[in-house]
């Protein structure tokens, strides 16, 4: 019995935050964290740079969760989440996120002094996206801003430096999440208007919405492309590239009708596949053609 309600409250607490759709910058941060240190770093950095990218988007999942808990009430769509439907209380909402922000910050103490300093952005990019709806249509690429800190901090963890990669990396992720979030945005136009929030589908209406999603798109496999460029990636790295710009294509096909899709595949089942793809093809490309300066290591 003590078990059953161990997992239960941890299957409520999954979809609280929507878990599984933690694969989505996890794989860009750990692609990141790769190069950064040229390969596996020691094993108590790698555990700390995993627990701080999955505790980051948890906690910061679980606070939208609480800042929107009134808006997602009124939206049929969402009325039906935990904590709306009372199997998940706000004290417990609270609970998840102080101990998600707790460990990401223990974990950024544990890693090095430049982490700690990135550690109030982070929170602060975190807190502002879950109230940017309230007035601003950008808050697609708000939200894009934090889940490409992934790879951003992720190096930073690795290296205790920064240089202009981990950006172009965070770029793509930033781009990439904000053209998803905003088609799944287009269903949403109508109960956006009535309660006056802010999105780029109920500024500008479906169509003109879904052609930014398609630039937001093209300037992520930009990035992809310039990381490939400067950096002299390999034909595994471009492969994975094409691939994601091949999904990418066929998920505005989808959106524009001319495939029969639901909507939540298009703007998330498709996208883990793109996070999925890219993880592979890029860590491929990291091992069988890095040479010898990109060989794993474990210390």
């Amino acid at each position: 019995m003590a078990w059953n309600f161990i997992l239960n409250r941890l299957r409520e607490y999954g979809r609280l935050v929507m878990f599984s759709h933690t694969v989505f910058s996890l794989p860009f941060g750990l692609i990141s964290m790769l190069w950064a240190y040229g390969g596996l770093p020691p094993v108590n950095t790698f555990v700390y740079i995993l627990v701080a990218l999955i505790a980051a988007r948890t906690g910061a999942n679980a606070f939208n969760r609480l800042a929107d808990r009134k808006i997602d009430a009124r939206n049929p769509r969402t009325a039906d989440r935990p904590l709306q439907r009372r199997s998940v209380s706000v004290k417990e909402a609270w609970g998840v996120t102080v101990l998600s922000f707790a460990l990401l910050a223990f974990c950024a103490w544990r890693l090095n002094t430049l982490c700690l300093i990135l550690l109030p952005l982070a929170l602060f990019v975190f807190v502002f996206y879950s109230y940017t709806k309230r007035f601003t249509w950008l808050s697609h690429f708000v939200l894009g801003l934090a889940c490409g800190g992934a790879p951003v901090g992720a190096w930073a963890a690795a290296a205790g430096t920064l240089n202009l990669l981990p950006f172009a990396l965070g770029g793509a992720v930033c781009f990439w999440v904000a053209g998803f979030d905003i088609i799944y945005a287009t269903q949403d136009i109508d109960i956006d208007r009535a309660q006056r929030l802010h999105s780029i589908p109920a500024r500008f209406g479906r169509m003109a919405a879904l052609n930014i999603a398609a630039l937001s798109h093209a300037a992520a496999i930009g990035c992809l492309l310039f990381i490939a460029v400067f950096w002299l990636r390999g034909w595994f790295y471009l492969a994975g590239t094409g691939l994601v710009a091949l999904i990418l294509t066929l998920e505005h096909i989808a959106s524009r009708g001319f495939l029969r899709l639901k909507i939540d595949f298009i703007a998330y089942s498709a996208n883990q596949i793109v996070s999925a793809v890219f993880f592979v093809f890029a860590l491929l490309d990291f091992i069988l053609e890095g040479g010898a300066a990109w060989t794993l290591t474990l210390t």
